[in-house]
């Protein structure tokens, strides 16, 4: 029954993974002819934020790490 239900459960995954699709991407400049519009191609979505905490977060890692190599090299 367990055997069943595995083949029951991975046949209903091939079926959903085969049936779903992603959209379409969106024409550049919104449809509008080339060069008519300041819309980059791919669109505009900013990354700067989430650079800068990235950055910021791994710094603070990195400084952590190495106060907790100095502190275990001074107790030695």
């Amino acid at each position: 029954m367990k055997t069943l239900k595995k083949i029951i459960t991975a046949a209903i995954f091939i079926f959903v993974i085969g049936t779903l699709s992603a959209q379409s991407p969106p024409h550049p400049n919104g449809g509008n002819a080339p060069g008519s519009g300041n819309t980059p191609v791919g669109g505009g979505a900013p990354i700067g934020g989430g650079l800068f905490i990235l950055l910021g977060l791994g710094a603070v890692y990195g400084g952590a790490k190495s106060i907790f190599y100095q502190k275990k090299e001074n107790s030695l």
